[in-house]
């Protein structure tokens, strides 16, 4: 841990944006010994010197094993986090999916978390340095706050968005730390050689409150700056314009919006110290945060338009805050040409990428397929739901895919969904008895390492593109969109008040209203009677909800921790469907056999109660006595 908070001292000497002169000579002045006699006057009275240096935050490089690393907020955007390297997603490590290769992934899953997985998120340039670039972020936006006040050839304005800024990205990097590694201490100094780095670490719901006392700041300033958003509102030139804006910064709206998240996380079960009373204060935060987002112009896309969040725009009237990649090619591109990280072998299964031997990919698991509900809103969830939706006629085993919520779609790739240019224009994943041996359909290679093991394929976050459609398009991350932020209220409102209350003073929504329309936008109906008589009750649809409508953004894995709902993740075992094809007939309509089989052994998950958290390197954790470190597992 010690080389941990040396990073913290060490930071603003470290990070480099090679591309820009202005940078260079402020790193060049950051690595000189203050008797060289250079006032720092000198170098933060300019409004460009200071934004050289500040901006590292966004796009700040380290030299790392003789390449070009990023060191920067991206490692708290989850799209970036996961698309570093074919071996694992935060998805993938839970229960809603399996790796189609057997890699680190699977290790994770089953509890066991080395050494070598741990180094690779916390300093490895190489591959997730998580830990390390959130410290040195975190110092940076320190010195930016202590220095602002320099800059002589800024407007109030100018000074007031760096200071929005600054109290954003210190926010986001404390709770993504939070969200990975547990309680931390809450840094607001900036520590040199001789202070004290062993600090003791706050509990997990101060933790939360701290980082929303920062979010709350960051709108403050960014209200003072105008900028609760970035970009002109609809119909008025510029709007949703992502380089002529900077929308790559955050702005208010989405500073407000976690403000609520933190506090969420704050009075989840993991975390919660005041009982109803952090539900309370979670659901005023969030009604605020979706009044501003509404207020600001936002709204939710057309359903058949859902996909624009992720997929063919930069920025979409539905996004808080994007992070775009811009253009990429069909096979997954690069995410960042300096680094080299495609996301295409995380996401995308080498049939796919026609990468046989490297591509992994996501696949999701048939537990994961059941949160889809029949189109008449029935769960699906457990054999009990699907005996009562099959008694009312509305789900057939051997034609599950019919009659469904129309994110199933949108979001998987299932045996006979739509497939631009395979066979028929369909997905051929089905197995067929011939001869006495086994024959595999088209996406069922055998060549290629990465192939489904549960039968399906992840469709959102890459829509069709595939060897037989390949389609360059725009690529993005919807770091906060308006429906999330729905659905936060919606759950803290009914924790607070129950579904059927408007609670929040001055609000207009209960719980219950703030998700059917969520669902609503996709065709899907109210949630049904049966389900929203309490908020036990409810409490389950709305888990569902989120995870259906927030489907690998992200959001699940933490979701999991919060809700102590890991245990029996993790407990469960993890099924697949790989249809046989066979002759139709009125048990098999469709001609083919479905039949739910567990994964192999070697790919169900492990529960283990110190798995809330990722542990810290061995050697480090053994040199903090104040900070107590994670248990490894």
């Amino acid at each position: 841990m010690k080389k941990y908070f040396l990073l913290l001292i060490l930071a603003g000497f470290m990070v480099m944006l090679p591309t820009s002169c202005v940078d260079d000579f402020l790193n060049d002045y950051l690595d000189k010994a203050p008797e060289q006699g250079l006032p720092e006057d000198q170098v933060y009275s300019r409004l460009a010197n200071f934004k050289g240096f500040f901006d590292a935050v966004y796009q700040g490089t380290q030299y790392y094993s003789g390449n070009w690393r990023d060191f920067n907020i991206k490692y708290c955007f989850p799209f970036f986090w996961d698309a570093w390297d074919q071996k694992y997603s935060s998805e993938s490590v839970t229960d809603a999916a399996d790796m189609g290769r057997y890699m680190e992934g699977q290790a994770w899953k089953s509890g066991n978390m080395s050494e070598t997985i741990v180094n690779k998120l916390t300093y490895d340039g190489n591959r997730n340095p998580v830990l390390a670039s959130c410290f040195m972020d975190i110092r940076i936006s320190n010195i930016a706050l202590r220095k602002v006040d320099l800059i002589e050839d800024a407007t109030q304005e100018e000074k007031d968005d760096l200071r929005g800024q600054a109290y954003f990205v210190r926010a986001l990097c404390h709770f993504t730390l939070f969200k990975w590694w547990g309680p931390m201490p809450h840094i607001t100094n900036v520590i040199g050689p001789d202070d004290q780095w062993d600090i003791p670490r706050l509990s997990a719901n101060e933790t939360c409150k701290k980082i929303a006392l920062d979010f709350d700041s960051a709108y403050m300033y960014f209200e003072k700056a105008g900028k609760i958003r970035r970009d002109p509102p609809l119909g008025v030139p510029n709007h949703l314009n992502y380089s002529a804006n900077q929308m790559y910064r955050p702005n208010g709206m989405v500073a407000k919006a976690w403000k609520a998240q933190a506090l969420m996380f704050a009075a989840s079960p993991l975390n919660n110290k005041n009982g109803t009373a952090d539900w309370e204060e979670a659901a005023k935060a969030s009604w605020d945060a979706l009044k501003v987002a509404l207020d600001n112009g936002l709204f939710l896309l057309a359903g058949k338009d859902r996909y624009l969040n992720i997929y063919g725009a930069d920025v979409t009237d539905e996004s808080l805050w994007t992070y775009t990649c811009g253009n990429l090619s069909w096979n997954g591109g690069n995410w960042v040409t300096s680094t080299n990280r495609g996301y295409g072998a995380t996401y995308m299964n080498g049939v796919f990428g026609a990468s046989s031997g490297s591509y992994s990919g996501v696949c999701p698991t048939q537990n994961w397929v059941d949160k889809y509900e029949t189109k008449w809103g029935e769960p699906l969830n457990t054999a009990a739901d699907r005996a009562a939706a099959t008694a009312a006629g509305h789900y057939n085993e051997q034609d599950m895919f019919k009659n469904r919520d129309p994110r199933l779609d949108m979001d998987i790739v299932y045996n006979q969904s739509q497939a631009t240019g395979w066979t028929s224009g369909k997905a051929q994943i089905y197995t067929e008895q011939a001869s006495g041996t086994t024959k595999y359909s088209e996406l069922l290679n055998q060549s290629f390492l990465g192939i489904t093991k549960t039968g399906y394929y992840l469709r959102k976050l890459l829509w069709n593109n595939s060897t037989k459609n390949q389609v360059s398009s725009i690529f993005a991350d919807p770091l906060c969109r308006l429906a999330e932020v729905y659905l936060n209220y919606a759950e803290c409102s009914n924790e607070a008040y129950g579904p059927n209350t408007k609670g929040v003073p001055g609000s207009t929504l209960s719980a219950l209203e703030a998700v059917n329309i969520i669902r609503a936008r996709v065709g899907m109906p109210d949630v049904l009677p049966a389900f929203t008589a309490s908020k036990e009750t409810f409490r389950e649809r709305i888990k569902n909800e989120r995870n259906i409508e927030l489907a690998f953004e992200g959001h699940y894995y933490h979701d999991l921790n919060r809700w102590k709902d890991r245990q029996a993740a993790m407990s469960s075992t993890l099924y697949g469907v790989v249809p046989e094809k066979v002759a139709v007939s009125p048990e098999f309509p469709n001609g083919f056999k479905h039949v739910r089989t567990p994964l192999s052994a070697d790919r169900q998950p492990v529960w283990k109660p110190q798995m809330y958290y990722l542990p810290f390197n061995n050697a480090d954790a053994l040199k903090m006595s104040n900070f107590v470190p994670n248990p490894v597992w």
